[in-house]
């Protein structure tokens, strides 16, 4: 009988240990795991003209085409990657003590990142980094990041600038696609001393410009690239524009900071060329020219969110120079402020230009001591010696909607300057309130050749907007668009 009880008390504690084994193997293989960060970004525009991309649902209740983006804004996040995909640039030689050239390093990391999918080039932090202009150039493998989370620094000034580097850009990204340009550091431009060279605008005397070397780089430029996404950054000082977007299609701008002194000549915040379905969120720009210009080519733009200022304003154009075909189409601003500017929503063409700026729409924005809040200007010349031509970019389908707040009295609040034989038409004003900062309201905004409809009273009253349509828009085949 004991040994029988023996038996069954040896088994029991054979069977129990199996259990308990089992129990430990299945852990092993199923271990708490954190979830993905996701980003909340707001979905791109919609590029209407595409039927080739892959489709995704839209506010609106229809299904439309729209670019990819890279998917994940935070690549080298340790819970998304492993160590074998990030490249951090000190592994290939860069020191990162602010004077050192690292760019060679870079060039390295950059190749060895570009042939791995969603592979990391890594900026640490608590380190500068100084590197001459450079063409980071694909195509690579998608999924591509490149993260700045310490300090990426131009070299100070063009007594610094290498011999046979390129006087018009610094960083340059060419023909890439699925790429991000993100981090939580700076990228430096040192422009200062370009600023001051003798042929800028205003610096030498009297106010007038001199001869001698003027070229001056671009900070960062996009070329012929797609789905690209730039976020997190904190971008200053650039030598000339601050970014640039050129022969691209799908970029989503979110949570920037731009920033260069309000004297900085031609620091264009970020410009935009012949680049389609382009979406711009959460930014903070201020400089010395327009915090965001539209250029030929654009178009599916979506501004949201943005504070510019002290600047330009918001700029589209300029158009049509020398002679040139023009298009811009469905450009929306909306939810954005504007401060201490020269100018606030600007259309800007040359004479003698073609083409149109058809379908934009400005909505839900507060004006803070602004100089020309409202303006097209058709007879954008940058010296007195323009001629008056016949032919011009026509203006055509902009919208006004809730802009309130206060103007400089030392220029009209409302400016439509049209063309004298292409008219703007279809503007249409809805809720403009826009008061004097200091001194008295000026009497009627100025307008010239323009057509359009109030939909309410506006403040000032816009009585010179001409009801209906005119006779003529001029031929109509020079201004259309493909």
């Amino acid at each position: 009988m004991m040994d029988l009880i023996r038996v069954f008390f040896i088994l029991w504690i054979v069977v129990t240990h199996l259990n308990h084994s089992m129990v430990n193997v299945e852990g092993r293989h199923h271990p708490n795991t954190k979830q993905k960060k996701v980003s909340s970004v707001p979905n791109l525009p919609i590029d209407e003209s595409s039927s080739t991309e892959p489709v995704a649902s839209t506010p609106s209740s229809s299904i439309a085409p729209t670019p990819s983006v890279p998917s994940d804004p935070y690549p080298n996040d340790p819970e998304n990657n492993t160590s074998d995909c990030v490249f951090d640039v000190r592994s290939f030689g860069a020191v990162g003590d602010g004077s050192a050239d690292d760019t060679p390093a870079f060039r390295e990391a950059w190749k060895a990142a570009c042939a791995v999918e969603s592979a990391v080039v890594l900026v640490p932090e608590n380190y500068i980094f100084m590197i001459t202009s450079t063409i980071f150039s694909g195509p690579c493998k998608p999924g591509l990041a490149f993260q700045v989370d310490g300090t990426l620094m131009a070299p100070d000034g063009p007594n610094y600038w290498p011999e046979g580097d390129s006087l018009s850009q610094w960083l340059v990204f060419y023909r890439l696609d699925q790429m991000t340009l993100n981090g939580t550091g700076t990228i430096e431009g040192n422009g200062d001393k370009w600023w001051d060279l003798p042929c800028k605008p205003h610096r030498g005397p009297n106010g007038k410009t001199l001869s001698g070397k003027c070229g001056s780089p671009a900070m960062i430029r996009f070329f012929m690239s797609s789905n690209l996404k730039v976020n997190g950054l904190k971008i200053q000082n650039s030598p000339q524009f601050h970014m640039k977007f050129d022969g691209c299609q799908g970029v989503l701008i979110d949570k920037l900071s731009i920033s260069s002194p309000k004297l900085s000549p031609n620091t264009d915040g970020i410009h935009v060329e012949n680049t389609k379905v382009v979406g711009i969120y959460n930014t903070v720009i201020s400089n010395g020219d327009d915090c965001i210009s539209i250029g030929p080519g654009s178009s599916n733009v979506d501004i949201v969110g943005v504070t510019c200022g002290p600047s330009h304003g918001i700029s589209i154009g300029s158009l049509g120079v020398h002679n040139s075909q023009a298009c811009v189409s469905n450009l929306t601003v909306r939810d954005s402020i504007i401060r201490e500017s020269d100018n606030g929503l600007r259309i800007k063409t040359w004479q003698g230009g073609m083409g149109s700026v058809t379908s934009l729409r400005f909505e839900n924005i507060q004006m803070e001591n602004v100089g020309n809040c409202i303006i097209i200007d058709q007879y954008y010349c940058m010296t007195k010696e323009c001629l008056n031509q016949t032919s011009a970019v026509h203006v055509n389908d902009v919208s006004y909607r809730n802009i309130k707040g206060t103007y400089d009295v030392r220029t009209p609040p409302i400016h439509f300057a049209c063309s004298d034989t292409v008219a703007c038409t279809n503007i249409t004003l809805s809720e403009v309130e826009l008061f004097p900062h200091e001194g008295e309201l000026l009497d009627d905004p100025f307008c010239w050749n323009a057509y359009g409809t109030q939909e309410t009273l506006t403040i000032p009253p816009v009585n010179c907007l001409s009801e209906g349509d005119p006779e003529t828009v001029g031929d109509t085949s020079d201004y259309q668009c493909s």
